[in-house]
């Protein structure tokens, strides 16, 4: 979610991804509350020497929408992260090795873009076998793309697709 929003289609995106942080902000409060890990995967901007506090920085000078999830979402000293190279939170990344660590078996997922990155990254969960659940206002994309992106990812039975509502009862089973 931490992006400068700079990319082809930012601006179309921009409103779904401020109304999702907010969502993701609540969902990360009641996973702080149950003391259950939070991980942030994000894009390194391409910015191969750059650590992601200075990427969370970037963002909220860069102001408008991106400076705004950037507040919203400021991770603290309980939330992890790994910068990711592409759009799977697990290609070429610790995140394997995070997760074994923190003996988690069940991902509930948010972010952007959902038609790539989320995507990518619950393909790659089933994959490993975790349980996923991807929480649909919890995540930004195209418009045009959402409606096929939920229909893929529950029509392959690679993850579950619910409301935020629903998901703390989905994470605690």
């Amino acid at each position: 979610m931490i992006s400068l929003l700079d990319f082809p289609g930012a601006e179309r995106m921009a409103p779904r991804a401020v109304a999702a942080a907010r969502r993701i902000q609540k969902l990360r409060g009641a996973f702080h509350e149950r003391a259950w890990p939070v991980v942030f995967a994000n894009d390194n901007f391409a910015r191969w020497h750059s650590e992601f506090r200075e990427q969370v920085a970037m963002a909220m000078h860069a102001g408008g929408a991106a400076g705004e999830i950037a507040t919203c979402l400021d991770p603290g000293p309980r939330d992890h992260y790994v910068l990711k190279p592409k759009h799977s939170a697990f290609l070429s990344t610790p995140l394997p090795v995070l997760l074994a660590k923190l003996c988690v078996r069940r991902l509930l997922l948010t972010g952007m873009a959902l038609e790539s990155c989320v995507l990518a990254t619950a393909v790659d969960a089933h994959s490993r076998e975790f349980e996923v659940a991807v929480v649909k206002d919890g995540v930004a994309g195209a418009p045009d793309l959402a409606a096929p992106t939920f229909k893929v990812l529950e029509g392959a039975h690679t993850a579950r697709v619910m409301t935020s509502r629903a998901a703390l009862a989905w994470a605690a089973r």
